[in-house]
């Protein structure tokens, strides 16, 4: 169904505008020949009245040029409350030389995000267009009211497919100002065709293509984008423009922190007796992450302004903005001043060097005294204004207060703190923070099966993806990945027993005990019998264009900071004696380290390694050594250990 809207312009079947007709007879270059499709024409045509109302008309056509390249003829109209969609038309040329308008039926609606947490009023209309096939152009129209509250157009100048002609085109009240900045692209500077009438234009942008590329930055911070703002946020200076948009996120907030007679009460409440910052942050936290359920209502402006605190405290659910909301509310009560700090969970997405309010995600910011050093509240940062900020995401209901998990590690965000709002780099914690200790104690047969017991300890990201891990899946699925996840590294695999512990306590590490059994984990070879040392896990990242030796373009994601201990112990069977131990393997470099060695003493074969990452991502520059790094694991984790027969 089309939904609630009025029946509109393609219901006539228009001939196709002069424009679409030009784009059509656009030669696909030859360096878009091995694409999937080329997109020949982009254009954003933006009027904005005196009241600071704009309408947006978007111009797009796409030539296909393989099957799999259709996905990108299917344009899409968003629309809601607050943003009316005038018109969508569409037609397509085909490659026998027809033109066919899209009709009704080519249409559907849908809500813009689908889930169980989710309830929108925002829709997006999604074109099947007729005759969408290898050499047809599909040529689309759309004419949308903006959201009234917005002044800005976040301008996605690449695309995954290469892109030959866009433009951006912004007409502007008398007198109204306007402010660009670039991501990931070089500024360019726009005509004035008219009086305050702005023009844009780019040529053969190419394609960001990361299919083949591996452990890259999310494709959206790549991507080459621009920021086009108007009205009373478009001031000059990256800085200045940042603390506009920080001054008008906290506009949107003004007075939906201030806490109810109920919020002061359960603040206090919960912080009696406290004996120090950390016990009594730790206990509002912790009420929030438990007992706020996560769930997103948005309706128009919703999406930007978060509800006040005392209707979230009272109906026991919120989204990110909310939880931030409540928790700043309740800790105002307690007397701990914090603030909202918008984020996006793609790291690199939010540029210090362009300015712009998107973005996917609010946490919260705390200001800590002058003189705290607890060494558990290790997730701080220093604010221009000299003050210590504790980075806390109350949405992130297995995380404790202290830390913050790894995609948010040295991303950006903007602080809403008044004449202190600012952009922000959130920290990259220590290594000791997180990771995990293991100890696994085995006996070895001569017919090679392997028994034995394992002691797991997870801290920090470690313990919160396995706190999700066991959140997320019933028992049975739980002992099934388990299961699934041993039985990569010990084939013949029988998971005899695992217990969790410590699951609720988020303070403190989450243990697993784990109970094996394993056939044929040794080989024989004559009087000879060989196996692994390192009996399960792995560091090997798997790199493949880096492992290749293939020039890289692009920062390496290493994930997250930690420290991980594997310590193993395998009793060898009676009659054997060790004839040889894989080498020790040393290698440090400044974003990362590895050790392992091998020792024999009696009947006993211990195995111990140290694997310490220090960084969230490196520079493509240090290729080679990320290469000779992870050889070196690679090497290791294939080492085998040979027995002889006495």
């Amino acid at each position: 169904m089309l939904g609630s809207l009025p029946a509109i312009a393609w219901e006539r079947s228009e001939p196709a505008p002069q424009w679409a007709v030009d784009a059509a007879k656009t030669p696909t270059p030859a360096t878009a020949s091995k694409a999937a499709a080329v997109v020949l024409f982009h254009e954003y045509r933006i009027i904005v009245d005196e009241r600071n109302h704009a309408i947006e008309r978007e111009l797009y056509a796409v030539r296909i040029l393989k099957p799999q390249g259709r996905n990108h003829a299917h344009c899409e109209a968003s629309y809601d409350i607050d943003s009316k969609l005038n018109y969508f038309r569409a037609w397509t040329f085909t490659a026998d030389g027809k033109v066919l308008p899209a009709k009704v039926a080519d249409f559907t609606d849908q809500g813009e995000a689908e889930a169980d947490i989710l309830q929108f009023t925002a829709r997006v209309r999604i074109l099947a267009p007729p005759g969408g096939d290898p050499g047809a152009v599909v040529a689309c129209e759309t004419e949308t009211q903006l959201r009234p509250y917005m002044s800005e157009e976040l301008w996605p100048i690449q695309d995954s497919i290469p892109v030959l002609n866009e433009a951006l085109d912004l007409s502007l009240p008398a007198g109204m100002h306007f402010a660009a900045s670039w991501h990931n692209s070089p500024l360019i500077k726009p005509s004035e065709t008219a009086e305050n009438h702005l023009r844009w234009e780019i040529k053969e942008m190419p394609a960001l293509d990361l299919e083949n590329i591996h452990n890259t930055p999310a494709w959206n911070a790549l991507a080459a984008r621009a920021s086009i703002q108007w009205g009373d946020t478009a001031v000059q200076g990256n800085n200045n423009l940042w603390h506009a948009i920080g001054l008008w996120a906290g506009n949107l907030e003004q007075g939906r922190h201030d806490p109810t007679p109920e919020i002061t009460a359960k603040a206090q409440e919960l912080t009696a007796g406290a004996p120090d910052l950390y016990t009594k942050l730790s206990r509002i936290t912790d009420y929030i992450q438990k007992n706020i359920r996560y769930f997103i209502v948005v309706r128009g402006i919703g999406g930007w302004q978060p509800h006040y605190a005392g209707d979230i405290y009272r109906n026991k659910y919120g989204d990110c903005k909310d939880k931030t909301t409540l928790l700043i509310s309740m800790l105002q009560a307690v007397g701990v001043p914090a603030h909202s700090l918008s984020v996006d969970d793609r790291r690199g997405f939010i540029d210090p060097t362009a300015p712009s309010r998107f973005g996917d995600h609010m946490i919260t910011a705390i200001e800590l005294p002058e003189r705290d050093n607890d060494p558990r509240l290790a997730a701080r940062v220093k604010a221009a204004n000299g003050k210590t900020l504790l980075i806390f995401d109350p949405t992130d209901e297995v995380t404790p207060v202290g830390l913050i998990r790894g995609d948010l590690q040295g991303a950006w965000g903007y602080i809403a703190n008044g004449p202190d709002s600012q952009v922000l780099q959130m920290p990259v914690l220590s290594p000791e923070t997180a990771g995990l200790s293991r100890k696994g104690s085995f006996t070895l047969t001569a017919d090679g099966v392997l028994t034995g017991d394992i002691a797991e300890d997870f801290t920090g990201d470690d313990a919160t993806s396995e706190r999700w891990f066991i959140k997320d899946n019933d028992t049975k699925e739980v002992h099934e990945k388990l299961e699934s996840g041993l039985g990569s590294d010990l084939p013949g695999l029988t998971l005899k027993g695992y217990e969790f512990r410590q699951t609720a306590d988020l303070n403190k590490p989450l243990g697993l005990d784990i109970h094996i059994s394993t056939t044929s984990y040794a080989h024989t070879a004559g009087p000879l019998l060989l196996f692994r040392p390192r009996v399960l896990g792995s560091h090997v990242r798997k790199v493949a264009d880096v492992m290749d030796g293939k020039p890289r373009a692009y920062s390496i994601e290493l994930g997250h900071p930690g420290h991980w201990r594997d310590s193993f112990d395998i009793a060898l069977p009676a009659g054997y004696v060790v004839d040889e131990i894989p080498d020790p393997v040393a290698v440090d470099l400044d974003f990362a380290s590895y050790h392992s060695s091998v020792t024999a003493k009696g009947n006993l074969l211990h195995y111990e390694r140290d694997y310490v990452v220090r960084k969230v991502e490196i520079p493509p520059a240090k290729a080679a050594a990320f290469r000779q790094f992870e050889s070196a694991i690679v090497s290791d984790e294939k080492g085998t250990a040979v027995l002889r027969k006495q």
